[in-house]
């Protein structure tokens, strides 16, 4: 495969990957430590082209998100720094081609900026910071900024932030949600690269 069809597709557990010809695929674990040191040691063993990071996330309830419903990341925040940004990025912006590729593949998706948070059904911190929360996106996407590598985040809504009856989270609907369009996703972005 050329260089250039190189593609990473990473999220954290294997049930929110789609296995397909012409990607590689990895599982970086949960939340952001764990992301960070897999996707460092992924792109230092064999260098992609770009990376896209899937996986399910929480919404707000204020916008009553239906289950499996996409989100494609315009940015990554990481919703548990409280450090000034001189000291350490909260921040990485998605790839703005990447985002166009994805709107044309999710055209009914919305578009924003996705928390991280290191905690499992989120924070009120983070819930006030962003819309949208999941658990390792900023990793991924700063360890692709770092190698200089073009990355996007996209979610599928599993439940609402800050829901703790489990019974309430919709996974079926967002695990087929996210493998069902990657293999699209994938496509657009290569014909980018």
């Amino acid at each position: 495969m050329p260089d250039s069809a190189r593609i990473l597709v990473v999220a954290a557990t294997a049930r929110e990957l789609a296995g397909g010809d012409g990607w590689r695929t990895l599982c970086c674990g949960v939340g952001p430590v764990e992301s960070a040191a897999a996707v460092a040691a992924e792109i230092a063993r064999e260098r992609p082209s770009a990376i896209l990071h899937v996986g399910i996330a929480g919404g707000s309830p204020r916008l009553a998100f239906a289950p499996g419903a996409l989100v494609i990341g315009t940015e990554a925040h990481y919703c548990d720094l409280s450090v000034s940004t001189d000291w350490a990025p909260n921040t990485v912006v998605a790839e703005s081609r990447f985002v166009a590729a994805a709107l044309r593949v999710l055209p009914t998706a919305v578009t924003m900026r996705i928390g991280t948070s290191a905690r499992i059904g989120g924070t009120d911190q983070c819930a006030r910071q962003c819309e949208v929360e999941a658990m390792e996106g900023f990793s991924v996407l700063r360890a692709a900024h770092i190698a200089g590598i073009p990355a996007i985040e996209v979610r599928a809504i599993s439940n609402n932030i800050n829901e703790p009856d489990r019974a309430r989270w919709h996974f079926a609907d967002a695990f087929a949600a996210i493998t069902t369009v990657t293999p699209a996703l994938v496509a657009e972005l290569r014909a980018l690269l």
